[in-house]
């Protein structure tokens, strides 16, 4: 499993021109990716490093302040431009797998008490978003 985590001052993601989900307070964006073999106990890792990452400001982590996190699912994080000039996503979970690992990261960071917004799996989202520093790693686990 792959995240892009960026912390956000606002981020929104739009589906067809319509707020599907949204931040309008300081927190994170993580661009979620799925591959073949993650599993649930993934799942609740990554929803644990993403709960306890401190990279919000003065070194706090979303369990610290109670941040929002809004997660939007991202198959083309598992894309390998290794050979040719066309990403291949061979590595990328097809969408029976990846998506209940999606819903269930999700899952996990609600039941710690986060506040969390999605986009829609499957769908052609915009993504919106306002970078606090700029922020960004790549978490993997």
């Amino acid at each position: 499993m792959r995240a892009v985590v960026s912390r956000v001052t606002e981020a929104a993601v739009l589906v067809d021109g319509q707020v599907v989900g949204e931040l309008d307070r300081p927190g994170l964006l993580v661009l979620l990716g799925v591959t073949h073999d993650d599993g649930y106990e993934r799942a609740e890792t990554m929803a644990r490093k993403l709960h306890e990452l401190r990279i919000l400001r003065d070194e706090r982590s979303v369990a610290d302040t109670g941040a929002g996190v809004l997660v939007v699912s991202q198959f083309t994080l598992y894309g390998s431009t290794r050979k040719g000039r066309r990403p291949s996503f061979t590595a990328a979970a097809r969408p029976e797998h990846a998506e209940p690992l999606i819903d269930e990261v999700v899952a996990r960071l609600r039941a710690r008490g986060v506040s969390v917004a999605t986009g829609r799996f499957g769908a052609m989202m915009a993504v919106h978003s306002v970078a606090d520093g700029p922020f960004t790693v790549l978490l993997e686990v």
